[in-house]
């Protein structure tokens, strides 16, 4: 990125493009002020930051709207530069024409991100609070919302700065001591040292395990819905999205490809997946549709296992129906929960069926619990969603916790606990100094590429790249 692109004044549509009630546009740069003066009918050179101010949007004598600017000058501004927001009618014309105005008077259209990148290099926020605005627009649930602020508002750069600046104090010690080497002197305190590697361990650990939680909430829990023909998926599916999401027929093999969808449950977004009856089939279409089936149980978090209520008053043919399944699916990596279907036909038995299905739960290592449900009438849908709330049981305190969910910070910490390693393995060797420095400054890179300290070209232009134009 050269010193021209930083300089040009730019400018780009802030709000969804497209028809509204009103559209925002947003100019920020040296220039912003000086430009947005030759479009707008009244000066805003000697006017306060942060005020508002009513005029019109003039081309030559014709007018192209009435619009309200919003004036906040460098370096109180988002970006750090001086900024001009026009909150202007929702026309799509009217947008196309400001902004061919801006341009004409000097403005650049603005590049994916560009104003957050301008933010971060401006120093009004870190990379890891740049990366956290995207993750707060496409935030879906309560959940990512949470996280995204607490990371925005600096909790996980606080995290950070504090193992670098214990990590700094003991590495420029080492570094003091490499300039006396000749006269054989220590500035630090071995055993002190040892005991900071120790803490910077467990702190580097809990963050980098807290990863599995932070990528649950922002990208959600992957639910593969599987069973036999006829089973309900389809009509469960609906009945938790309350909506006729998948066609309901009882016909079997139906449902011949995945069908998805997402709810949110305790703020934790659910992707469901309502996947192909499993069974024998020559029927081509439809084992296309199983072998997708099987490969999305495999890659789900949890494994809802349909079956029909009938079968739990028959313990032999239903123990013999549940590992037919789990032979065929690789449960490993997923929480499987037995839910038995249509208990709608079976209300007179409702008392003795919970306790003999959790008879046939105990019975197996891979099934985490079972649920009595009817997807018809809705039946005891709380008690399914609140299980799948329990089975993901993030233990963590989403908005208070420091929990990362990127997976370049994950990566970078990670790359931060192995150089540690090497300097705890290498202080209790008894390696010189300047070996010694030399793994601690890796570890530091490593930490300061989260927060920025440690930047390329390529980096900045791989992470604001995928944010939208115009923020």
């Amino acid at each position: 990125m050269n010193n021209h692109t930083i300089n040009d004044t730019i400018c780009a549509l802030s709000t969804a493009p497209g028809v509204g009630a009103i559209a925002v546009i947003r100019v920020s740069g040296s220039k912003a002020i000086s430009i947005a003066d030759k479009v707008f009918s009244k000066s805003l050179k000697k006017a306060k930051s942060h005020t508002a101010h009513f005029g019109r949007i003039i081309d030559d004598a014709r007018l192209v709207d009435e619009v309200v600017v919003v004036l906040f000058k460098g370096p109180e501004s988002f970006t750090g530069e001086d900024t001009v927001e026009f909150s202007c009618h929702g026309s799509v014309f009217i947008q196309s024409e400001i902004l061919r105005l801006l341009r004409e008077e000097g403005c650049r259209m603005a590049k994916p991100g560009e104003f957050t990148m301008r933010a971060f290099l401006n120093q009004k926020m870190d990379l890891s609070q740049a990366e956290a605005v995207a993750d707060l627009i496409a935030a879906e649930s309560s959940g990512a919302h949470q996280l995204a602020m607490h990371q925005m508002r600096g909790g996980f750069s606080k995290e950070i700065g504090v193992l670098r600046e214990k990590l700094i104090h003991f590495a420029s010690l080492i570094e003091l001591e490499l300039d006396f080497a000749e006269e054989d002197v220590e500035f630090a305190d071995r055993d002190a040292f040892n005991e900071l590697l120790d803490e910077l361990q467990v702190l580097l650990t809990k963050l980098i395990d807290s990863f599995q939680a932070g990528n649950v909430i922002k990208n959600g829990v992957p639910v593969a819905i599987v069973g036999a023909p006829n089973q309900g998926k389809s009509t469960l599916l609906n009945a938790l999205l309350k909506e006729e999401r998948a066609i309901v027929s009882e016909i079997a093999g139906t449902t011949r490809d995945t069908i998805e969808d997402e709810l949110v449950v305790d703020g934790i977004r659910f992707r469901f997946i309502d996947t192909a009856g499993l069974r024998e089939t020559k029927d081509h279409i439809e084992s296309l549709g199983i072998e997708r089936a099987m490969d999305k149980a495999r890659g789900a978090n949890i494994i809802l296992l349909l079956i029909d209520a009938g079968l739990i008053i028959n313990p032999e043919e239903l123990k013999a129906h549940i590992d037919g399944f789990l032979k065929d699916l690789d449960t490993a990596a997923a929480r499987v929960i037995l839910v038995a279907n249509k208990v709608d036909r079976r209300v007179d038995e409702w008392e003795t069926l919970q306790p003999a299905l959790d008879v046939i739960v105990n019975g197996y290592e891979q099934i985490q619990s079972g649920v009595l449900i009817s997807a018809l009438d809705g039946t005891n849908m709380e008690g399914l969603q609140s299980e799948l709330s329990h089975q993901v049981n993030l233990g963590v305190n989403i908005g208070q916790d420091v929990i990362v969910s990127n997976a370049r910070h994950h990566e970078a910490l990670s790359n931060a606990l192995e150089s540690l390693v090497l300097v705890k393995k290498g202080l209790n060797t008894g390696i010189t100094g300047d070996f010694l420095a030399s793994d601690i400054r890796k570890s530091l890179h490593h930490l300061g590429e989260i927060t920025g300290q440690i930047t390329t070209d390529d980096l900045l232009g791989n992470i604001f790249g995928k944010f939208c134009i115009g923020k």
